[in-house]
């Protein structure tokens, strides 16, 4: 994941047909190393979002600005000093370096005018944003280098700004791409590697798209008419001015019109994602051991159940034993007898010397009569332990889907009210309760889908009419969807519209032609007892499908 050149490039372009000419209203330092700058232009207002984070190191227009810390920090209050109602004149990028000058026009203490530059270099770990005078001496930066962290240059105040050494690279917009392949060929390193030896400007992401058969021409024309990619996994995983096919089917991309748009979505998007996992992981294994315990307990009292199997021997061993016990005598280790519920064949049936046999006889009674009420017990145990482990499934399967903190603490407080967690407070006064998520179909039907068990029920069973149609996965976790009856017949789009939302939002959610179940609302019953979630239906038809976003994004989403 890399902010490369050539984004940079298009990012420079952006940024300078809003901000050249536009002042600096307010600028604020969220966290050591970033900057947020609020611009006003005749054409309106933006915040500028300038990053030295090693693992974010970016520049772009925002709508998801850091939050502010209570006290400015000391550098923001020089920024403020020296930047304040500053008008920027110019944004220059030095060929498709990744570094940005950003040129300011302000005045002193005096009112005279002066000339400041914003360095911004996004260089990984080795990124900075420099404030130079008009003379290119530093007058501060976010990361102060002296020459215990670089030999190579120092950035302190007072001293002389000294850029980058130069790389010795090829510009896909210039150079002729007969040299350039002929540089990459002349490598001894690896494709990739060789690539980006040879090319400035270019991520590791777009090397390997080289390498996987994107022709360089290809890759220039989208250098010069960029598409805005983000490669979405199980989240965000990386960016690109062009579509990014090396992963097939194991990711989708997600476009986007401009490169601060793409920005903003990816880093609030990895971050949110990040937090929520944080947030979750704790809770993530409870539950995992609380679902292999249940298990674990299934397969244990089955090992006992299946010792009960032979418990009519014991009756049999009794009634034969009684109807012979005047023939018998006290004393014998065994009593061979005729089995009239086996063809009259003879059997051995051991016997306790000390016990007559008439008790011998009711001490068979007795273990077949255990080993009864043992079944019983047993398989009502094991029944409980799979709804259990079921349940917990479900739970699991909302808790991998869950997109906000107040999603994680209704899980929680679903946890506690079913007795799987020590019951406390997990809900904040302000947090507002949680509603279902609404989508409209491409026909205009209104399409719910529960968040969590406790959700599904509340949908199913109270919000729901009874001729509203109901969708779940089969036989899997996932979540209750409900498609509105607004007066109209259920069109096969909106069957198919819906059981895509079904199998999305479930642990099938990465499956191919996965069976979704669907019929009408008062063909779902709720047996007395049941654990959130856990409904039965029946007069069903199913609708296979496999989960695609292209198809699915065309879904509007409400809430």
């Amino acid at each position: 994941m890399a902010l490369d050149g050539i984004f940079l490039h298009h990012i420079k372009n952006e940024i300078s047909a809003f901000a050249v000419g536009a002042r600096v209203e307010k600028i604020h330092q969220p966290s050591k190393e970033e900057l947020v700058f609020s611009l006003r232009s005749r054409e309106g207002a933006k915040k500028l979002l300038v990053s030295a984070r090693a693992d974010s190191a970016r520049i772009h227009f925002t709508e998801f600005p850091p939050e502010n810390p209570a006290k400015p920090p000391m550098l923001c209050m020089l920024f403020r000093k020296h930047l304040l109602s500053a008008k920027i004149t110019d944004i220059e990028q030095d060929g498709l370096e990744r570094i940005l000058t950003i040129g300011f026009d302000s005045t002193n203490e005096l009112g005279d005018p002066v000339h400041f530059s914003l360095i911004v270099e996004i260089m990984g770990r080795y990124s900075n944003v420099i404030l130079v005078d008009e003379n290119g001496i530093v007058v501060d930066a976010l990361k102060r280098v002296d020459e215990e962290k670089s030999q190579v240059r120092t950035i302190l105040p007072g001293e002389k700004y000294v850029s980058p050494p130069a790389q010795d690279k090829m510009n896909i917009f210039d150079d002729d791409e007969t040299l350039i392949e002929n540089r990459i060929r002349e490598s001894r390193k690896t494709m990739p590697k060789a690539f980006q030896d040879a090319v400035m400007g270019v991520s590791p992401i777009v090397c390997r798209e080289y390498e996987n058969g994107a022709p360089l021409s290809v890759i220039k024309q989208y250098a010069k008419n960029p598409e805005f990619s983000v490669v979405v996994t199980d989240k965000p995983f990386d960016f690109a001015f062009m579509p990014i096919n090396q992963y097939g089917s194991l990711a989708s991309l997600k476009e986007f019109d401009s490169p601060s748009a793409l920005l903003d979505y990816f880093f609030y998007e990895k971050v949110r994602i990040d937090r929520i996992r944080q947030r979750s992981a704790e809770l993530f294994k409870t539950l995992q051991n609380l679902q292999e315990r249940a298990v674990r307990k299934a397969a244990n009292r089955e090992k006992e159940l299946e010792e009960c199997k032979d418990k009519e021997t014991y009756r049999i061993f009794g009634d034969l034993i009684i109807s012979n016990q005047y023939a018998l005598k006290k004393g014998a280790p065994y009593y061979d007898l005729q089995n009239y519920y086996d063809e009259n064949k003879t059997v051995r049936i051991p016997a306790d010397v000390t016990l007559s046999p008439a008790q011998n006889a009711q001490k068979y009674y007795k273990e077949y009569r255990k080993k009864q009420i043992a079944e019983t017990k047993l398989t009502d145990f094991i029944a409980q332990a799979r709804q259990e482990a079921e349940y917990l499934d479900s739970v699991i399967d909302s808790l991998s889907r869950a997109e906000t903190d107040s999603e994680i603490s209704a899980i929680r407080t679903e946890l506690a009210e079913t007795g799987f967690l020590k019951r406390k407070s997990f809900k904040s006064k302000n947090e507002k309760a949680l509603k279902p998520m609404e989508y409209e179909s491409t026909e205009g039907f209104k399409i719910f889908v529960g968040r969590n068990n406790v959700m599904n029920d509340k949908l199913t069973l109270k919000t729901a009419k009874n001729y509203d149609l109901w969708f779940h996965v089969k036989d899997t976790a996932g979540s209750h969807v409900l498609v509105q009856n607004d007066g109209r017949e259920f069109t096969d789009k909106v069957i198919r519209e819906a059981a895509l939302l079904a199998s999305y939002n479930s642990k099938a959610g990465h499956s191919s032609n996965v069976p979704v179940d669907y019929t009408i609302i008062k063909n779902v019953k709720k047996p007395a007892g049941a654990k959130p979630g856990m409904v039965i239906y029946d007069d069903y038809k199913t609708e296979f499908v496999t989960p695609n976003m292209e198809e699915i994004e065309r879904i509007k989403r409400i809430v």
